[in-house]
């Protein structure tokens, strides 16, 4: 497999597991995260698969990194054939009336505002004479009221949207965009999520649960059935999809 992917979020959990099955595809992948030592060992990784990958740390945050990243990613590469937008933060969690703003609204910046910056300030080196496949990493949440969850409850649902106004818009352009929710992975957001305080998050036990019994699904094979959408060999454009239908 030719072409280059971007993949967010990618230092750990299910956006490293991504990035790496896309490479050991023979993609080259650009992992972007924040800066970490863990974005440093994946990108050895990466290397050792691809050569062309490398990692690139961005905090979507912060609008100015997005920007300068964007504009160093356009510099360095002709087309991008994929975009998974994997990064995203479950934190705040708290009962909405008592969250205050600067928290709530970070958030919507990381998980919602940001893929919209990001996407479009990419826009030279998407779609055109070559196909990009856009993928949003989606939530069960997207779709249901979670107490205590209401930033990631309305980010997510707005990041589905999102992702059906991609796949409208993006059809002229050739662009197609995906929405897929991964189920509940073993990843740091569930340790997050376990650490939450219970008089916020009424569902923490049924949490704890799933780790303590063994329900938390693997992110390696998570990747592995995610891996043909991402890179557009697999789904139609606007669909939005879950991994245990998979």
């Amino acid at each position: 497999m030719e072409g280059t992917f971007l993949v967010t979020g990618a230092s750990k959990g299910l956006g490293r597991s991504l990035a790496i099955s896309i490479a050991k595809s023979g993609g080259t992948v650009i992992a972007l995260a924040r800066n970490s030592v863990e974005l440093t060992d994946v990108e050895a990784e990466l290397k050792s698969l691809t050569e062309n990958s490398i990692a690139v740390s961005c905090d979507l945050s912060n609008p100015s990194d997005i920007s300068n990243t964007a504009k160093f990613i356009v510099s360095k590469f002709e087309h991008l054939s994929g975009i998974v937008h994997n990064a995203g933060m479950i934190n705040p969690i708290g009962n909405m009336l008592e969250i205050h703003r600067s928290e709530w609204e970070r958030a919507i910046q990381v998980n919602l505002i940001g893929v919209q910056d990001l996407t479009s300030s990419l826009d030279a080196v998407i779609g055109g004479e070559n196909h990009t496949r856009i993928t949003t990493i989606s939530s069960g949440a997207a779709q249901r009221s979670l107490h205590g969850w209401s930033s990631y409850c309305v980010s997510k649902a707005g990041l589905d949207m999102w992702t059906n106004c991609m796949a409208e818009e993006g059809t002229a352009e050739n662009i197609s965009a995906l929405a897929i929710a991964p189920g509940i992975v073993d990843t740091g957001m569930q340790e997050e999520i376990r650490n939450a305080d219970e008089s916020s998050f009424p569902l923490l036990q049924n949490f704890k649960d799933y780790h303590a019994n063994g329900e938390l699904v693997n992110p390696d094979d998570v990747a592995r059935k995610l891996l043909s959408y991402c890179i557009g060999k697999s789904g139609k454009n606007g669909d939005r999809l879950d991994v245990r239908n998979l």
